[in-house]
């Protein structure tokens, strides 16, 4: 006669065996088919094409930082293309992301981060972080900043705002690069 096992004993071993499934389902998850692209791989003796040879486009990244956009260490902010690149000090842009800018903007030139605040209700009555004041325009302070919520500006219903917004995550990103007397760079 076999020896009966205690109850215990029983729901111990369907727990783990649930759990030995669950892995086992996880892995195979993990090792099965992934969505790829297709890649065609020029083979030998393919013949020349009627249009050339045409290189396949690198995928497109932010655009480049803007020549004219200084030395050094640095924050720019480029009007047109409605972005900001982080400079390190050789020169090499870190991160870019792009901007929503408010109705005034600053003029073409060099400044430096004059104030950092880290919260406060913004002229537009919404809440922002990771201010950085870098200058006036128009009698308006003009900041970069982010919604705590992480959402863009709403119309500015005929106001003066001098708030570049951006995302949450890029607003901590410049915050943790932007010391007091940083440098920005504003180019058109």
């Amino acid at each position: 006669m076999a020896a009966r096992l205690p109850s215990w004993a029983w729901v111990t071993g369907l727990t783990v065996g649930a759990t030995v499934a669950v892995v086992a389902l996880a892995v195979q998850a993990d090792h099965g088919p992934h969505p790829t692209a297709a890649t065609v791989k020029p083979s030998s003796t393919a013949s020349a094409s009627p249009h050339g040879s045409a290189k396949p486009k690198p995928p497109a990244g932010p655009p480049a930082l803007p020549d004219e956009s200084g030395q050094g260490r640095r924050i720019v902010y480029s009007l047109t293309e409605k972005r900001v690149w982080l400079v390190d000090a050789t020169g090499k842009a870190g991160r870019s992301f792009a901007v929503w800018p408010g109705t005034v903007n600053p003029e073409p030139g060099r400044y430096s981060i004059t104030l950092r605040t880290q919260s406060l209700k913004g002229s537009d009555g919404v809440q922002v972080e990771h201010v950085m004041y870098f200058t006036k325009a128009e009698g308006v302070n003009i900041a970069f900043s982010n919604a705590l919520d992480g959402a863009s500006p709403p119309p500015a219903n005929g106001q003066k705002l001098g708030g570049i917004r951006m995302h949450k995550e890029d607003g901590a990103a410049l915050w943790a690069f932007g010391d007091q007397g940083t440098s920005v760079t504003v180019v058109k």
